[in-house]
């Protein structure tokens, strides 16, 4: 399934603007000192040593963000409904920390509750998962951000605020930023926390993101960023979606060499995405892990008996989030896939209580709940 972002693309004259500013090269003064960051040799060597640990391991938070009505429009109401929904689900389990605009800060606290920390900070928009920092760990217990250089999905939107999302984020957790030699995304990258990645080509050999880097060089990044020995590439879908097509749709990792994969409802078209998903699905049967092992593929089918939803809705369940003790799935409507998909997870993690809830608004806007949410590992 795909992620259009739709409720990012509805603002003509910003979409214009924003590529306008691309195309005429101009440069705002933290984009220039960034570019310089990202030039120096310490850049690639400051993630040594360092592994992004797996969802399901402890977390200390989850960062989340506050969407905007200059984004939202008419939906903000529904979609602030989304949000505030799954962060109080969260806080049932663990903190969670939101970002909003000071002028949107009071509404957000209403909305979320006591249980549920606002930090006011300038955003654009919801999605933490691609703006917020990857937390890596040392060791012996260190811990840093990798900031991925959010450049709004390769352009194709303005990202003044977002751009300065991870650097928030870890200035308000006195956590040390790793600037990543590479631009791309947090939903572009699933991680076992054992070695291995799962990424796709179509969001990180772009370049829209990093032009003259082949597949190589940002698989060469990625592991010493992440600590991983195993990048597994499935093609993705080029140029359909704002997104290029996310990893963090299609196929996740319940745990090491256990790989869980939205499989399109039966009887859904032979398209662009069902090819994706069988391309995938082909790569990944034949693959090892870092260990060397053959993955397991679990099927988490989606639903099928949807109405009155747009093309651009996300019907994916596998962009669940793992949170301590509990998993946070959404619940779209199909009775059957929505109690089967619950059961598959409750299979997959056993001992943690599996929560349900209704992301209609946020599905239309092209995004889930793992896009809304970055979790911070203990």
């Amino acid at each position: 399934m795909v992620l259009h972002r739709r409720k990012m693309l509805q603002t003509g004259a910003l979409a214009a603007l924003g590529g306008l500013l691309s195309a005429c090269g101009r440069k705002e003064p933290d984009q220039a000192r960034d570019e310089a960051e990202r030039a120096a040799p310490a850049a690639a060597t400051a993630a040594a040593g360092m592994r992004m640990p797996e969802e399901r391991e402890p977390h200390e938070r989850t960062f989340m963000a506050w969407p905007t009505r200059g984004i939202w429009g008419p939906d903000v109401d529904g979609v602030r409904d989304d949000i505030a929904g799954i962060a109080r689900a969260i806080a049932e389990f663990e903190p969670v920390t939101l970002l909003a605009n000071q002028a949107d800060a009071k509404a957000a606290r209403k909305a979320c509750g006591s249980g549920v920390e606002v930090l006011p900070a300038a955003v654009d928009d919801l999605w933490m998962r691609d703006t917020g920092p990857s937390f890596v760990r040392g060791p012996e217990g260190g811990m840093a951000g990798v900031d991925l250089n959010f450049n709004g999905w390769g352009n194709k939107q303005p990202h003044r605020h977002d751009a300065t999302v991870a650097r928030a984020v870890l200035d308000h957790a006195d956590i040390r930023r790793i600037k990543a030699p590479i631009t791309g995304e947090g939903g572009a990258l699933e991680v076992d926390g054992a070695g291995t990645l799962l990424a796709t080509e179509s969001s990180w050999v772009n370049r829209n993101r990093n032009p003259g880097k082949s597949r190589d060089d940002i698989e060469k990044a990625l592991q010493n960023l992440f600590g991983v020995t195993e990048v597994i590439w499935v093609k993705g879908v080029k140029g359909k979606d704002i997104t290029d097509y996310h990893i963090d749709a299609l196929a996740r990792f319940s745990e090491p060499g256990v790989v869980v994969m939205s499989k399109p409802a039966d009887g859904a078209p032979k398209d662009v995405w069902r090819r994706a998903y069988d391309q995938a699905r082909a790569v990944l049967s034949d693959a090892v892990d870092a260990d060397g092992k053959r993955l397991e593929i679990v099927d988490l089918p989606e639903p099928g008996h949807l109405t009155g939803h747009s093309e651009e809705f996300l019907a994916s369940y596998v962009n669940y989030y793992v949170v301590n003790d509990g998993v946070i799935l959404p619940r779209f409507g199909d009775r059957r896939a929505d109690r089967d998909a619950a059961a598959i997870l409750r299979d997959l993690y056993p001992g943690r209580e599996v929560v349900q809830l209704p992301v209609d608004t946020l599905g239309e806007g092209g995004g889930g709940i793992h896009c809304a949410t970055q979790q911070q590992p203990k």
